[in-house]
């Protein structure tokens, strides 16, 4: 074989798997996954766990791009980003990112886990038929606001004053605020609402609750992106605190009640693989939370000189030491 004719036989060898490999990434769905923050780690491997279960496997079939903004201001602008990728299915991660993708999606469908109520707020037309573009996995958690002040109420047997901390731009925080007003009067105890608009506040919204005997927050990916500084800012008012998020619970606050919200992103895959698949959001029900826990931080309430009831760590899926 003559030289040239060798590296031309060379050169198209090499040329091959580029050319291979430009096809194959053509041919894979593009999830753009949306939040503010980063999301727990546990959560991300659900969902990969979820979409693996479906055959929906990362550089065979699949790949996530990741739009991670900073603050919620940005989820617009990075959500606009995300669809200028081409997306086929935008996933909203958080309530704070459900009206920004939707805003910005057109026609790309968008798969949610959110926690506010998304019939109330209008943004599908039922759970059993959403209509419209979106459907996903819903936490319901504005009901368990009255069961945490319970808890909290148990632990706290003397506790005349409990604050809440809500963000004052989420959907969710009307009800929520509502619930735990109607919780408070019948426990007969003073509420105090604390609204955050931006997470510089959270030293000052703590400060000013320092006369409250505990705190309750509301499940927002915002709280949950800065959940080391307002567990610090808590033990530094010495507030017992309880959240959604075992994620709470793991940084230092003391308690987390509510949905198991890895196995609400490992669900949400489902509704992915079965819009890649062709079916429409309108026609796919939104979930709903099956499994919730509890966990207890025994270091938490170490630090706080708290005496825990025998009965509140028997009812904790798990005790941190």
């Amino acid at each position: 074989m003559r030289r040239r004719d060798f590296i031309a036989a060379l050169g198209g060898a090499a040329a091959w798997p580029l050319a291979a490999r430009a096809q194959q990434q053509a041919k894979l769905k593009r999830i753009g996954f949306l939040r503010v923050g980063s999301p727990p780690p546990a959560w991300i491997a659900a969902l990969r766990q979820g979409l693996r279960e479906h055959g929906l496997i990362e550089g065979q079939n699949i790949e996530i791009e990741f739009g991670l903004a900073q603050s919620v201001t940005e989820l617009p602008s990075v959500a606009a980003e995300l669809v200028r990728r081409n997306v086929h299915v935008l996933f909203a991660s958080g309530s704070p990112t459900v009206l920004p993708a939707r805003d910005a999606a057109g026609t790309i469908p968008v798969v949610f886990v959110g926690i506010f109520d998304f019939v109330e707020t209008r943004e599908v037309a039922s759970l059993a038929r959403p209509g419209g573009n979106l459907t996903g996995m819903s936490g319901m958690v504005v009901d368990l606001a009255g069961k945490r002040m319970q808890l909290l109420n148990e632990l706290l047997p003397r506790m005349t004053k409990v604050a809440i901390l809500v963000r004052a731009a989420s959907p969710a925080t009307p009800p929520f605020v509502r619930e735990a007003e109607r919780s408070a009067q019948v426990l007969g105890i003073e509420l105090q609402v604390l609204r955050m608009g931006n997470p510089s506040d959270l030293e000052m919204l703590f400060a000013s609750a320092s006369s409250a005997g505990g705190l309750i927050g509301s499940d927002d990916a915002v709280f949950t992106a800065h959940r080391q500084r307002i567990a610090e800012f808590a033990l530094k008012q010495r507030l017992p605190t309880m959240f959604g998020f075992r994620e709470m619970a793991e940084a230092g606050c003391l308690i987390s009640y509510g949905p198991n919200y890895a196995d609400l992103y490992r669900r949400a895959a489902s509704h992915v693989h079965k819009i890649l698949n062709g079916a429409k959001p309108a026609d796919i029900p939104v979930g709903q939370p099956v499994r919730f826990e509890s966990i207890f931080n025994m270091r938490t309430a170490k630090a706080l000189g708290l005496s825990v009831p025998p009965i509140v760590l028997q009812r904790a899926d798990e005790v941190i030491e």
